[in-house]
């Protein structure tokens, strides 16, 4: 196999240190900016905002330090960035909702930021949970089939509750009772990716035996389409019994990407495709909320839709439009005028203030958080973290993707929400738990030789010392 030079047995954590402390400068002046919009003034608690969410980021870097010392430096500091970004925007609708709702003789009700904080602080704390907990990513793989009973019970769950508990705005992915609420499929997705890594490790060699070969690919054997038809008729069956076209399509992505990973046979991403424009052409034409999603992003402008069901991806494209290359300025801007504009638009309240300059930079940390992800998956050298590595670094792209695609009409709408940037517990407890993971996989990847972990089947990657 190939070399691949790795900065190993550095842990660089006053890197990191000095990229916390950029991100938490460039949130608070994001803050002071959006609240000096309304009031013409520095916001009043400045100083105690600032003081919380230093603290916050500090407690995260100490258990870094503590319990994985030699993890990548960038991806706490981009995710820090990132959550911050998305407290500052929830924040700034916020005010517009109290503006509107003054202007109005109305409650402006609960805010949301303040919530989005305590999320926050849940996350971290989980983030330093599993960090403390999990000391060795390997021996996730001895719960392979326990995370498939799990993730699989975590998707099901709200299909079994009465839609009063589970249905929110038309999909029935929610567990609600009372003022709580929170949505399974978040920790399922992870759950899911564990059962697929250990799976996959121990089943490659029988997935990667070929079969006949046709239009020059290599497909496999007959016997050996089981699980992709599992996972295929899985996702349709949550499309059509959760209205969850979001979820559907990214469980079923993540599969066939990481089948791909173990098995190195590109005639499994052919039949992954396949699969999938049939799934598609058949959801668009038999399953009613698909096909009107399918049609609201062929006409978002029609006089049939846009008065309602296209209403939301309209005044989207208006307010991306308005923002132009550099945007309105933070507090500038309406997009407060797009329903759920901190949830599954807030990429097109990014776009609207803070221009197309400013989404392509969000992008660019996306894309940091990503590449240092699969750089860990490459540097590890047990198979299963590699798989682990892999997965959850592409479902995180793929959510980016499929949520920013949706937004700029580039595909239809399928209601993800933008990870450590919209409002949402689940969501965002979830990406602290990945990314805690991900750290824990660069830990690995990154200490020195004497120190590694040595797995039994080390054999794939030579990492080289610098």
């Amino acid at each position: 196999m190939t070399g691949i030079l790795l900065p190993v047995g550095e842990k660089r954590r006053s890197t990191e240190l000095a990229l916390i402390g950029f991100s938490a400068v460039l949130i608070l002046v994001a803050f002071t900016s959006a609240s000096a919009a309304y009031s013409n003034k520095f916001p009043s608690g400045l100083v105690e905002d600032a003081i919380g969410f230093i603290a916050l980021s500090l407690v995260a870097h100490l258990a870094v330090r503590r319990f994985a010392p030699y993890a990548d430096p960038v991806l706490l500091p981009a995710a820090i960035a990132l959550n911050g970004l998305g407290l500052v925007l929830i924040h700034r609708l916020d005010l517009s909702a109290q503006k509107t709702a003054h202007a109005h003789s109305q409650s402006a009700g609960t805010a949301a930021a303040p919530l989005q904080l305590v999320w926050t602080v849940i996350g971290i704390a989980l983030f330093i949970a599993v960090l403390a907990v999990i000391r060795d990513h390997r021996r996730l793989q001895s719960l392979t089939y326990t995370a498939m009973v799990v993730g699989l019970g975590l998707l099901v769950l709200p299909a079994l509750l009465p839609a009063s508990h589970s249905t929110v705005n038309g999909a029935r992915i929610w567990i609600k009772f009372g003022g709580f609420s929170f949505q399974p499929g978040e920790i399922a997705k992870i759950a899911l990716e564990v059962f697929f890594a250990g799976y996959l490790v121990s089943k490659r060699d029988v997935l990667a035996l070929a079969g006949r070969r046709m239009l020059g690919v290599t497909l496999p054997r007959a016997r050996d389409l089981g699980p992709v038809l599992v996972a295929w008729g899985a996702s349709l069956l949550i499309l059509t019994r959760e209205s969850d076209l979001g979820s559907s399509l990214l469980f079923f992505g993540i599969f066939i990407v990481m089948l791909y990973v173990a098995t190195q046979r590109r005639s499994w991403l052919l039949i992954g495709l396949v699969l999938f424009v049939l799934g598609s052409l058949g959801a668009a034409h038999f399953v009613p909320h698909v096909h009107e999603r399918v049609q609201i992003w062929l006409h978002p402008l029609s006089p049939r839709y846009i008065t309602n069901q296209s209403y939301q991806l309209a005044q989207g494209l208006f307010g991306q439009a308005t923002g132009g290359i550099f945007g309105t300025g933070l507090g500038q801007g309406r997009p407060d005028l797009v329903p759920f504009a901190n949830t599954d638009f807030i990429g097109s309240t990014i776009a609207e203030e803070l221009g197309l300059a400013g989404l392509m930079a969000v992008l660019v940390i996306y894309l940091l958080l990503v590449m240092r992800g699969l750089r860990a998956a490459i540097g590890t050298r047990d198979d299963f973290g590699k798989l682990l590595g892999a997965g959850l670094s592409f479902g995180l792209a793929l959510q980016i993707f499929v949520q920013i695609g949706g937004v700029t009409r580039l595909i239809p709408l399928t209601g993800l929400t933008l990870p450590f940037l919209s409002y949402g517990g689940s969501s965002l407890v979830s990406n602290w738990i990945l990314l805690a993971l991900l750290m824990r996989i660069s830990d690995a990847s990154r200490q020195p030789l004497p120190d590694r972990p040595v797995a039994p089947d080390e054999h794939a990657t030579m990492v080289i010392q610098r």
